[in-house]
């Protein structure tokens, strides 16, 4: 299987018309400058409203964390944190309409809000709104982990190269900004050039050297050269500033696995989860881990909470249907990698591994359709595995000469 480097934007291929900015009447409604003081008898405690929404999701209770905070949020209605996680508890229910206008809530009254802004552009790129996405994840720059989004939409766009140009300028014109080299280094990884993302990632630590962000990023261009070594060392310094800062965490645990340090790897990866259930990172690389260990039913298992708290997560359609085809379950592969090309349709691992499922089945012809679109990846990796498996199926399937 493929290192576990995560990055992480999906799309989905439903599309919902929805209308413009929430009238000033109905956020009224929504906020009170005094509702703290008054709220239903709930006390003021937005940390605990969420550690207690988390609990929730930890058991499997979606529904129970959400009306929990739809309580507290309530009874304190100017309160951003629990409003903003009530938002991304509606998005990962699919409920798109309610997690739009909860972060247009929030937006209305701190319009500078750089985690709304992020959060708004993910429901914005779910629907296929290219264009309004890429306007609110540049909102939310610099501080947020947009760059990946918006490598994806421009690509979708078809000006991907203008945007990576556009960004080599900007770092250009601002050398010795931390947060502009980090995006730049983002953008390289993105697009699979972590060789050009070290160097840039490398001057924004000489600026910053506790940049968590730009740790990160040259802990994932390391990683993503399958160098497991540096990556550990990158990941351990960014948590040594933050111990707390989940993408560290995780992602340490995927540079453990990627060196075969299968027991080191899973105390770090429960305690990312422990620290963030509702994200699914850590629960893929628990699931990677638990193949490796020959245990694939409980390696599907975590694939499925995976997916359970993030539908969105392309790295579970892989790793899912991998599992999957590996134990010849052709069916059920098939099932989950169409589901996650709807999901994630630019994703070359799902139209790869799609393509090789119908090829054992003997679908040959949806095969080489899904090899083709594989071959259109921005992974040069997927690229090559892709022109191979066609280049033999091509052949093995065209009429011998008599």
């Amino acid at each position: 299987m493929a290192p576990r480097v995560i990055l992480a934007l999906v799309f989905s291929a439903l599309v919902l018309a929805l209308g413009g900015a929430p009238a000033p009447a109905f956020a009224q409604l929504l906020y009170n400058p005094n509702a703290n003081e008054v709220g239903n008898g709930l006390p003021s405690d937005p940390q605990g409203a969420i550690s207690q929404a988390r609990a929730r999701i930890a058991a499997g209770d979606m529904a129970g964390a959400i009306a929990l905070l739809q309580k507290y949020v309530a009874a304190h209605l100017n309160e951003n944190d629990p409003r903003r996680f009530l938002g991304d508890l509606y998005y990962r229910n699919g409920d798109f309409t309610r997690a739009e206008m909860t972060y247009r809530t929030i937006l209305a009254y701190s319009p500078y809000d750089k985690e709304t802004h992020n959060r708004l552009g993910t429901v914005y790129a779910t629907e296929n709104r290219v264009d309004d996405a890429i306007g609110e994840f540049n909102k939310s720059l610099p501080g947020t982990d947009s760059v990946d989004d918006l490598v994806a939409l421009h690509e979708r766009r078809g000006d991907l190269a203008a945007y990576r140009r556009e960004m080599e300028q900007t770092a250009a014109h601002n050398p010795n900004d931390p947060d502009i080299l980090s995006e730049l280094g983002q953008v390289y990884t993105a697009i699979h050039r972590p060789a050009d993302a070290l160097p840039v990632y490398k001057r924004a630590l000489d600026v910053d050297p506790a940049s968590l962000g730009a740790l990160n990023g040259l802990g994932l261009a390391y990683l993503t050269m399958h160098d497991s070594t540096d990556a550990v060392k990158t990941f351990v310094a960014c948590l040594k500033i933050d111990p707390t800062v989940y993408s560290c965490l995780s992602n340490l645990g995927g540079s453990y696995l990627e060196a075969g340090r299968f027991d080191d790897a899973q105390p770090v990866l429960e305690r990312a989860n422990k620290i963030a259930p509702e994200r699914y990172e850590a629960l893929v690389d628990l699931g990677y881990l638990a193949d490796e260990r020959d245990d694939w039913k409980a390696g599907v298992a975590y694939y499925v909470k995976a997916l359970n708290v993030w539908p969105y997560a392309s790295e579970a359609y892989v790793d899912l249907g991998s599992s999957y085809e590996e134990h010849a379950l052709y069916p059920l592969a098939q099932a989950v990698l169409v589901k996650g090309i709807a999901v994630a349709p630019q994703d070359g691992r799902i139209h790869f591994l799609l393509g090789r499922c119908y090829a054992l089945q003997g679908e040959n012809a949806l095969a080489i359709e899904q090899y083709e679109a594989a071959s259109k990846s921005l992974d040069p990796d997927i690229v090559r595995i892709a022109r191979i498996a066609y280049g033999e199926l091509e052949s093995s399937t065209s009429p011998k000469p008599q």
